[in-house]
Order: structure tokens, then C-alpha cells, then sequence
């Protein structure tokens, strides 16, 4: 009997459109011999939806009458299993059968996605996952967070400072003045949270600081200042596995068009799969694969992305993307991405010819190991102190 999928994506993020895409890519590649896919389109504003179609990336251009034709969900646990049920009352007393699934394959960017809330609904349910569990999530998806950690495992990462909404409002000047204190212009500043290169700004002077400050604030509530590095070329390695075994893709080094890589450069340089003249996501970057630096450069960073996706506990597929310092020749881990673009898919096809359906069934197989792993816990005592419990002090 084929296992059924449930392939999450969209949600409530800045990067909804482009998890779409990424979770088309992957209810396509899912090898039908073994799964049966079940999509689950996570709204905008939250809502979590499946039906007909729902498969069909053409579908998604007009999105009210796609959720007009599909059945609104929730995920329940019931008798060991855990389902999706309509979320309407009419319609769940209204005999549409639950949808049992065996897996979650996570395909949602950003926040509420890839911060770990999702995740902690899974582990909540009991359903096996697949990317990295609630607490990796977590922490990689907050910069200042993982760069305190890759800084206290010794790894490389630049000096930054954080800034928060609330001390920056009270004193735009005074706050500005500490950070031009603390660095030289130019100075990068980013959203704590966010990926896709949203909200992120390279400030050139005092102007152009206070206009970045609040763009990131527009998207998140702390800020991470950093130095920009004037001549750099940036390099990217994915990671495979669990905390036991990990192993790294070849490198890339994507093609900037501007001083940082931008959302534009990731999903707007007309990417189309030149197979299949489909969207292609973050597999229609512009890139050089395997990267053309020299085979020292290349060992160096992927035994840094193997060891950072150690530190931080991951687990299933993840992208580092390192920063390369070419003026001092100096290497810093930039971010991890626990749920890349398009799965970062393309880097394993170019890493001994690892397909990207056979990419998931690996990736399924650490979700159905780590789960095995959690049901050995033990969650709970087999006492009953409520048996004769009182409450104290009522009226």
C-alpha cells in the first residue's frame, strides 16, 4: 500500500509564492510507485486547504477560486493516526471522510514555516516531518541566535550587532550613532527572521542607514547590523542527514547582479526549468555549479556546512551560504536554510547524479527514523493524581 504524503506549503510569510512553487516541485517529484501525494496549501491568512487541483501549479494564479473548489482542513489524531478532517462543521458532520497520512513533507518558507511552528504542530500530532525538528528550526531561522551558537562552536561568523523596534523608535539618532560608532560604512542590515534576501539592505551612509533600519522593521521587530564586505563572492553548500550521518553537496556560487544577492536575482531572473518550461523556483537561479574556486575553498566550506548542521542540530536537508572575504581570503557561514529553495534539489542532481526523487526518499526515510527515535521516549507517567485531588482556596 503507497504511504500518503501530506506536502505543506505557502503560508503566512513574505516568501508564500515561492514555497508554492517549491512545494509543486516536490508533489511532482515524489515517486508515485511508493507515495501518494496529498497537497496542503496553507493560506495567507492562515487557512489550510487540499482538494482538486490543488497539484497544479497554474492553479494558484487565481487562488479564491482554487479555495472555492478545495475543502478546508485541520490536522486531528485519532486511534493512533493522524488525519486531515474538513475544518467546517457542516462538512465534518456532513460525511467527507478523513484523509489519513503517513508523512509531512515540508516545503514552507519563512515564518510560521520554517521557524518551528509548523513543526511543533507535527510533533504535537505525532506525524513524522521531514526537514529539521522545532528547536533547529528555530534557532536557524533566527540569525542573531545561530550566529551566537556557530560563534560559541568556534565557527566562523561576522561580527554584528542587534537592534530592537522598541530601542530604536525611542531614539532613531542616538541608535544610529552607536552603530556607525561600532562599524564603518558600508553596513548590511537584515530583518532578524526573514530569508529570501527580503528586507535586507546594504546602507552606504547615514541616510541610507536610517532607510534600511526602517525597512527591516517593516518586516521584523529586531534587526541584525553587519559589516558589508566590500569585494566578496558568495558560496553556497547543502547538507544531508541527521545528527549521526550528514554529508555535503558539491558548492555553488550563485550570479549577483547587484551588491547582495536579492529576492529578484533568487526567483525574478526569468527562472524556468529548461526541461519542463515550468517555474523553476530557486532552481532557476542564475549560478556556477559546481563552484569555479579553488578544491582547497571548496573542502573547507563543505566541512564547515557539515559542522554547523551538526552544531545546530539539523536534520533533513539544509543550505548554508557562506560568505567569501576575498580581500583577507576569510570564509564566514552567512545563514542556514532549513527548508531551501526548491530543496535545494539541484545541488544533489550535481552531486553524483542524486535525483531529486530519490533526494525526498531520503529525506522521508530520516522523517519515519527520527519518529521511531521520539516513540521510544517515554511522555508520560501512568499515575492518576487527579484521583484525589482538591483545589485549594476556591470560593
Amino acid at each position: 500500500m503507497k504511504m500518503k504524503i501530506a506536502v505543506f506549503f505557502g503560508g503566512r510569510s513574505v516568501e508564500h509564492e515561492v514555497s508554492v512553487i517549491t512545494g509543486m516541485q516536490a508533489v511532482a517529484a515524489l515517486d508515485r510507485e511508493k507515495y501518494e501525494p496529498v497537497p496542503v496549501y496553507l493560506t495567507k491568512d492562515g487557512g489550510m486547504y487540499t482538494g482538486p487541483g490543488f497539484d497544479d501549479l497554474k492553479s494558484y494564479k487565481d487562488v479564491p477560486a482554487l479555495l472555492e473548489k478545495g475543502r478546508a482542513v485541520c490536522l486531528t489524531r485519532s486511534e493512533g493516526r493522524v488525519n486531515l478532517v474538513s475544518a467546517s462543521p457542516k462538512k465534518l458532520f456532513g460525511g467527507e471522510k478523513p484523509i489519513p497520512i503517513d508523512a509531512a513533507l515540508t516545503a514552507v518558507h519563512g515564518t510560521f514555516g520554517e521557524d518551528g511552528s509548523l513543526q511543533g504542530l507535527f510533533e504535537m500530532a505525532g506525524l513524522p516531518y521531514t526537514g529539521c525538528d522545532t528547536l533547529s528550526s528555530a534557532v536557524c531561522m533566527d540569525k542573531p541566535t545561530a550566529k551566537a551558537l556557530l560563534r560559541a562552536g568556534e565557527l566562523p561568523v561576522l561580527d554584528d550587532v542587534v537592534l530592537t523596534a522598541d530601542n530604536y523608535n525611542k531614539n532613531p539618532e542616538t541608535a544610529m550613532d552607536a552603530l556607525e560608532k561600532h562599524f564603518p560604512y558600508p553596513i548590511m542590515i537584515k530583518p532578524a527572521n526573514l530569508g529570501s534576501s527580503v528586507g535586507i539592505t546594504r546602507a552606504d551612509d547615514r541616510d541610507g542607514l536610517q532607510a534600511a533600519l526602517e525597512l527591516a522593521f517593516s518586516f521584523s521587530p529586531r534587526i541584525l547590523a553587519e559589516p558589508a564586505l566590500t569585494q566578496m563572492r558568495e558560496v553556497n553548500c547543502a547538507v544531508i542527514g541527521d545528527a549521526a550521518n550528514a554529508r555535503p553537496s558539491v558548492c555553488e556560487e550563485p550570479v549577483m547582479t547587484d551588491a547582495i544577492l536579492s529576492y529578484r536575482d533568487k526567483y525574478q531572473g526569468g527562472g524556468k526549468d529548461g526541461k519542463s518550461g515550468k517555474q523553476a523556483g530557486m532552481s532557476g537561479l542564475k549560478r556556477i555549479i559546481p563552484a569555479d574556486i579553488p578544491p582547497e575553498k571548496s573542502d573547507n566550506v563543505q566541512k564547515l556546512a557539515v559542522k554547523a548542521f551538526s552544531l545546530l542540530g539539523c536534520s533533513g536537508v539544509v543550505r548554508i551560504d557562506f560568505l567569501w572575504d576575498t580581500i583577507n581570503d576569510a570564509l564566514y557561514i552567512n545563514e542556514l536554510n532549513t527548508i531551501p529553495g526548491s530543496l535545494s534539489f539541484y545541488l544533489w542532481e550535481a552531486t553524483g547524479g542524486l535525483s531529486f526523487t530519490k533526494m525526498l526518499d531520503e529525506l522521508i526515510e530520516i522523517a519515519f527514523a527520527r519518529q521511531r527515535s521520539r516513540d521510544r521516549l517515554i511522555y508520560s507517567h501512568d499515575v492518576n493524581i487527579l484521583q484525589n485531588a482538591e483545589l485549594k482556596g476556591k470560593n
